[in-house]
């Protein structure tokens, strides 16, 4: 399997965990998939796969002490690119799993802080966070306990 091939399938790869948290986040299937860390093994390992294959000497001396410059060469190569991406992927995957845990246990609506994510973690991140707070500000009663949230952003 070429580097490109690798690349499409971790693409394809995280989209059904994406539908299911979107469109179908109370089905019990995705409940219990989410519920799993599967799905972030499988692309870790791609992750290191890659990330081992695109590591070099002098990549490894760039790295460790990163420049703009050099981190832009480093991500000028397609092996490194597909690494940075599937970093992308894992990351982005593992913060809309966590905000749809949060979205399950209180009751706050995650539809758009999840659509968000999936095109722009942070941005999705920052959705949530925002949220919550309005949630909490303007319907305390709404929510059905304390979360995880509230000590992170507090």
């Amino acid at each position: 399997m070429n580097i490109s091939q690798l690349f499409d399938i971790a693409n394809v790869f995280v989209l059904p965990f994406w539908v299911l948290m979107i469109f179908l986040p109370k089905w019990k299937l995705t409940q219990r998939v989410m519920a799993s860390y599967l799905p972030f093994v499988v692309l870790a390992g791609a992750y290191l796969y890659l990330f081992i294959s695109s590591i070099t000497p002098e990549n490894a001396a760039a790295l460790s002490n990163p420049q703009l410059a050099d981190i832009a060469m480093f991500f000028s190569n397609e092996t490194a690119a597909a690494t940075g991406w599937i970093h992308f992927l894992v990351m982005d995957l593992f913060v809309g799993r966590w905000i749809y845990l949060e979205g399950q246990k209180t009751g706050i609506w995650t539809f758009h802080s999840l659509s968000l994510c999936l095109f722009a973690g942070p941005l999705g991140l920052m959705s949530h966070i925002f949220t919550y707070w309005i949630v909490k500000a303007f319907f305390p009663n709404s929510q059905q306990g304390e979360t995880v949230v509230e000590e992170a952003v507090s």
